[in-house]
């Protein structure tokens, strides 16, 4: 059975949210200040365990993160214990593709009275707000980026929806390095299964040329910025400071990995990482 006030005290929610689109939005967003996106156990080469238990397990008991398969099967959990009808969505991220990228990413297409709205704990390229779906819809970041939805973009197919965004590429994993209204990931209505998802974690967690058996990944979302470490690089956005660099000591590592982004593994951990 799903845990709500474990899940409620780790991401330092004060009050249950309201059964709306606020209250969603207020979820959403402190889910992401509190627990960090990243794929460090993939590259450690442990298996990912994407069923309730093993996630609130990870993300919850041991205060670690993970990446959106686990963030997103968390929220999901949250939010039917929440008494939301919501549902898992499967996606295709864009950023820095060059050909139709596999369906590697899921998200939450949540009704509310009626009305349907995008939710997305598990994004680690940058905070995506709570949207209603509807082509054209708009939101803005507390980063200062906006963010559309636009439906039946060529990439996505037909009746497929893209999700684009238009900020600083600070505010970023670094992926999205250009100027203007840039893609982030294409998505349809199918229902999805627990199969389904499976299958997208698997590919994640163990296909050679995904992102997540090249490269560690680290990011969270700070109140007005966003921070990442992406193997050895560093980068910090808050506000309107920027600060980059890179980590060559492994001391320096672990210490950024939990004061930043709140994940405490061991030296040996860090070694297997560095």
């Amino acid at each position: 059975m799903f845990d709500l006030d474990a899940y409620i005290a780790r991401i330092e929610l004060p009050a249950l949210p309201t059964r709306d689109a606020a209250g969603l939005s207020r979820l959403q967003w402190q889910h992401r200040l509190r627990i960090p996106f990243e794929n460090l156990d993939v590259r450690l080469g442990r298996a990912i365990a994407i069923d309730s238990a093993s996630v609130a397990a990870k993300l919850v008991g041991a205060r670690r993160g993970g990446y959106c398969f686990e963030h997103n099967r968390l929220f999901l959990d949250a939010l039917a214990a929440l008494g939301f009808d919501a549902r898992p969505l499967l996606a295709r991220v864009w950023l820095g593709a060059t050909a139709v990228p596999p369906l590697t990413h899921t998200l939450a297409l949540v009704t509310i009275d009626g009305g349907r709205w995008i939710a997305d704990a598990g994004f680690g390229g940058s905070y995506t707000p709570v949207l209603p779906l509807a082509d054209g819809a708009e939101a803005t970041a507390p980063d200062g980026a906006r963010f559309r939805l636009v439906r039946d973009d060529p990439r996505a197919g037909d009746g497929g929806w893209m999700l684009l965004r238009d900020g600083d590429p600070a505010a970023t994993d670094g992926r999205d390095t250009g100027d203007g209204w840039r893609p982030q990931y294409s998505f349809t209505l199918d229902m999805v299964h627990d199969g389904d998802l499976a299958m997208g974690n698997h590919w994640s967690a163990t296909a050679p040329t995904s992102r997540f058996t090249r490269h560690n990944v680290v990011s969270i979302v700070l109140p007005h910025g966003f921070a990442s470490l992406t193997d050895r690089t560093y980068r910090r956005r808050a506000a309107d400071t920027t600060a980059e660099g890179e980590i060559t000591d492994p001391r320096v590592y672990r210490m950024r990995l939990g004061l930043m982004f709140g994940i405490e593994l061991t030296k040996d951990e860090v070694a297997g990482l560095f």
